[in-house]
């Protein structure tokens, strides 16, 4: 892979994401009075995600790196604000655990997908609605008094059935190119018999 096609501008926003996320981690692990800023980094590093998928589109800057960077990313995100937030009281475990085995089945998933298939997993439509309603109620979760805390267990209940729709869709899609490859594997062996 080409210098060139990693330090594009998009990879360099998703990088700066990256870096950002520890920063994120220790506001929130702190608290008061630096609730509100957290909230902006958060808000900053999900905009951010936005701007360089933006970016990488328009200009034609969608690079492999980028590819497999920027959901990876995504994920460290998701899954580092859901364990702080779980650590200062503020999100139940059973979410936080949730969001682990979510994480961890689509990475495992996208390898398995690239190592054996050589496909590239793009988010679709219900994937994206799951990350969106995901980012509302952690964004919530900064301005919930402590006292509150408990509505955490509702507010986390649309994201989480979005996102267990999106991996029953995923599944499908799976599957379904699974099945495709096995036939042309079959096609193209019953035509290489035939030649011989």
């Amino acid at each position: 892979m080409k210098k060139q096609d990693i330090l594009t501008v998009p990879n360099i926003l998703t990088l700066i994401r990256l870096l950002a996320i520890p920063v994120l981690a220790r506001l929130i692990y702190v608290g008061k009075p630096y609730d509100r800023i957290a909230f902006f980094l958060f808000l900053g590093i999900w905009l951010t995600d936005l701007l360089d998928g933006w970016i990488a589109r328009q200009f034609n800057q969608i690079t492999e790196f980028g590819k497999l960077f920027d959901p990876l990313v995504d994920k460290l995100f998701q899954l580092t604000t859901a364990i702080m937030m779980t650590v200062v009281g503020k999100l139940p475990l059973w979410v936080s655990l949730v969001i682990a085995l979510k994480e961890l089945i689509m990475i495992l998933g996208s390898l398995f997908l690239l190592r054996h298939f050589e496909i590239v997993v793009y988010a679709r439509w219900f994937g994206k609605l799951a990350t969106v309603l995901f980012v509302l109620a952690f964004a919530s979760l900064f301005f919930l008094p402590r006292e509150l805390s408990y509505l955490a267990h509702y507010i986390f209940i649309p994201p989480v059935a979005c996102s267990l729709y999106a991996y029953f869709r995923y599944g499908q899609s799976f599957m379904r190119m699974r099945r495709a490859r096995l036939r042309n594997k079959a096609s193209d062996e019953a035509a290489h018999d035939h030649e011989i």
